[in-house]
C-alpha cells in the first residue's frame, strides 16, 4: 500500500472563457477505473449538447492507471494537456473532465493546449489538493484525568482524533501515521506511566492537518 499520496478533497466545477469558447472543468476524487468511467458518463449526460467532453484520469497504487481522450479535438491538444495538469500537481486518484462549448472562433493548436491546460489547472486547485497518509487507527480507553494530557500530545504531534465516546472511561480513536506508531506507543507509555493500552484497530488513509500540500 502507498504510505501517502496527494489527491483532491472534494468535487469541484470551474468555468473559463477563451475567445468566446466556454470551458467547464469538473474535478472529482475517484479510486477505481469503474468510478472514473461512471463519472465521465454522468458528465456527458449533463453536457449532452457540448462540442467536446475531454477527460483525463490518474489512479495510483500498485498498478498505475492513466488515460486521456481528446474527444474529437486535434490529437494531443486536449486530453494530454489535461493529464499533464494532473501530473504537474502530483495528484492521484482523480478525474478531470473539461467540457467545451465552441464559441465560433478557432483557437489553433497552441490555443487549445493553453485553454485546456488552464481550465484543468483552475479546476484542480479549488478542489483542495491534500495529502492522504496511511495511518493506523488506534483505540484507547482512559480515565478522564488523562484526557487533557492525551489531547495535548495529539495536537502537538499532528495526529488526528477520529472519534471520542464518553462513558465511565473516555473511549477514543486516533489516526497515527504508520511510520509513527512505534513512537506513539512510546509517547503514550511515558505520558501515562503505562496505564493506557493502545489497540490497533485497522489501517486507512487520513488527511492529517500538517500534511496539506
Amino acid at each position: 500500500m502507498r504510505e501517502e499520496y496527494i489527491t483532491v478533497l472534494k468535487e469541484r466545477r470551474t468555468e473559463i472563457f477563451e475567445k468566446k469558447s466556454r470551458f467547464i472543468a469538473n474535478v472529482k476524487n475517484i479510486t477505481s477505473e469503474e468510478a472514473a468511467v461512471e463519472y465521465l458518463e454522468g458528465i456527458k449526460k449533463l453536457y449532452w449538447d457540448a462540442t467536446h467532453n475531454v477527460y483525463a484520469y490518474y489512479i495510483g497504487g500498485e498498478s498505475v492507471i492513466q488515460k486521456c481522450s481528446d474527444d474529437g479535438e486535434p490529437s494531443g491538444t486536449a486530453g494530454v494537456p489535461v493529464l499533464e495538469a494532473i501530473r504537474k500537481e502530483g495528484i492521484e486518484d482523480v478525474i478531470v473532465v473539461v467540457t467545451r462549448y465552441f464559441g465560433g472562433t478557432l483557437l489553433g493548436t497552441g490555443g487549445l493546449v493553453r485553454a485546456y491546460s488552464r481550465c484543468a489547472r483552475e479546476g484542480i486547485i479549488p478542489a483542495g489538493v491534500v495529502k492522504r497518509i496511511l495511518c493506523s487507527k488506534v483505540n484507547m480507553k482512559l480515565d478522564y484525568t488523562l484526557l487533557g494530557k492525551l489531547n495535548s500530545l495529539i495536537a502537538e504531534s499532528g495526529y488526528k482524533t477520529i472519534e471520542v465516546n464518553y462513558a465511565d472511561l473516555v473511549d477514543i480513536y486516533v489516526a497515527i501515521p504508520v511510520n509513527n506508531i512505534s513512537k506513539f506507543n512510546t509517547q503514550i507509555s511515558e505520558l501515562t506511566a503505562g496505564s493506557i493500552h493502545v489497540t490497533e484497530v485497522d489501517k486507512d488513509y487520513y488527511i492529517i492537518k500538517e500534511a496539506h500540500k
